[in-house]
């Protein structure tokens, strides 16, 4: 995911069981009156990002999809629970729900729920937050401990966003593929932004493609918050970690993607190490080396850089769509000995410390980054890496925010072919 400039386009390089549960609790952060980054939001006082609800893209975005019933049905649920058991089974059976009506939709399953395209990402993401909100101001008729609540915010979080109902095929008739995108991000400048890595991921879930060698290959899909602490907290570990290790529904291939250059599509070469801090949907910066969170397998000591396993070549040669596939060898580095940072158009030298990978230095090179360190430390020989797509613009005419529209043509056919692209890069990878 690379930072996205206002109305310049984008702006360059953006468990096991052991793992305990609180690990993929969202963050809860809150900003001071003067918008930046405050304390640590109590446990019922809503996010930064369930703030932005009360604008006028987002509630239009879940009128016109039906998904601004989600809120209040799920509020009328909660008013119904009675003991925390039944709290725990409520809340992961309507995260999952909604993870699979928002798949449904965009697939071309069930109603449509009003006009808006049905290949868009967004009404999962506000209604999402609309059901947080809900859960976070929870007053129920039982005592409910701030750590049983944030337990209650984690598995609503994950059952939503698809990280725990990833389910691969045993057997070896059927080649298994994980890929994962991201929530819309840069919110303050346009609420209306959607994020193409996550509309793809919600096109691509539990669908198979057949391969040149004329093996199917079945894909399982989850998006991931465009949050730093969630990341630090494992989030990206504890999802992956079961496709990734040896088994018998092992993955055979994965790719992390998220939003890019204008454009094109960038296969990263190498992922860096670090953190650049740039601000996250919670308003929060994190500058420093990417935290590997513990009881994870990983690879000591912890290394600088890391390496796509994808077919890099294979596929910027293939006949993909209509954007241009690029093989990105670009890093950010300082030089072994210290020094000030250097850009690499190759990759990194020997002994260098990352300031960017290819993909950056925000979260998409931290996904990548994490999802290729926890590969090299339990399969080092599956292919993987992380591809970022083209932006997606909207139509001349509706750049503005302040007055322009939640969708238009342009924007959705944009989204469609980014969205087809994806799929037949994924094809020739699997292949």
């Amino acid at each position: 995911m690379r930072r996205i400039r206002t109305r310049l386009g984008a702006l360059g390089i953006a468990l096991t069981a052991a793992v305990p549960l609180s690990l993929t609790a969202p963050a809860a952060a809150t900003a001071t009156p003067n918008g930046t980054p405050g304390a640590a939001a109590s446990a019922t006082a809503p996010t930064v990002e369930e703030g932005r609800l009360a604008q006028a893209a987002p509630r239009e975005i879940l009128r016109r999809s039906g998904f601004d019933a989600w809120q209040p049905e799920f509020a009328r649920g909660l008013a119904r629970v009675t003991t925390y058991q039944e709290g725990q089974r409520y809340v992961a059976r309507e995260g999952r729900a909604l993870w699979r009506r928002a798949v449904d939709r965009v697939q071309g399953r069930g109603p449509a729920g009003g006009d808006l395209s049905r290949d868009d990402d967004r009404p999962l993401y506000w209604a999402r937050l609309g059901m947080t909100k809900e859960l976070r101001a929870w007053h129920p008729g039982f005592r409910l401990s701030p750590a049983q609540r944030t337990a209650l915010l984690g598995s609503l979080e994950r059952g939503s966003r698809g990280q725990d109902s990833i389910e691969l095929p045993a057997g070896k008739r059927v080649l298994r593929v994980v890929v994962t995108g991201f929530d819309p991000f840069q919110l303050d400048d346009d609420a209306r932004r959607s994020n193409p890595s996550g509309a793809a991921a919600l096109a691509l879930d539990g669908t198979a493609v057949r391969t040149a060698s004329g093996r199917w290959a079945r894909i399982e899909t989850a998006v991931f918050p465009v949050r730093w602490a969630d990341f630090a907290a494992g989030t990206v570990e504890r999802t992956l970690l079961p496709q990734l290790r040896r088994g018998p529904r092992q993955a055979d291939l994965f790719t992390t993607i998220s939003q890019g250059r204008p454009g094109q599509f960038d296969v990263e070469r190498t992922n860096g190490a670090w953190r650049g801090g740039f601000p996250d949907n919670a308003r929060e910066s994190r500058t420093g080396t990417v935290p590997i969170p513990a009881g994870v397998p990983t690879v000591l000591p912890q290394p600088q850089w890391t390496t796509t396993g994808l077919p890099y070549a294979r596929i910027v040669a293939a006949d993909t769509g209509p954007y241009p596939v690029r093989d990105h060898t670009t890093v950010t580095e300082i030089p072994a000995g210290g020094g000030a940072p250097v850009v690499r158009p190759d990759g990194p030298t020997p002994g260098s410390t990352a300031r960017a990978g290819g993909g950056g230095d925000y979260l998409s090179n931290e996904i990548a980054y994490r999802a290729t360190l926890l590969r090299d430390a339990v399969r080092p020989s599956l292919p993987g890496g992380h591809l970022h797509t083209p932006v997606l613009e909207f139509g001349p005419g509706n750049t503005d925010p302040a007055s322009g529209r939640i969708t238009d043509p342009v924007f959705e056919r944009n989204r469609a072919a980014i969205t087809g692209q994806v799929r037949q890069i994924v094809t020739v990878a699997a292949s």
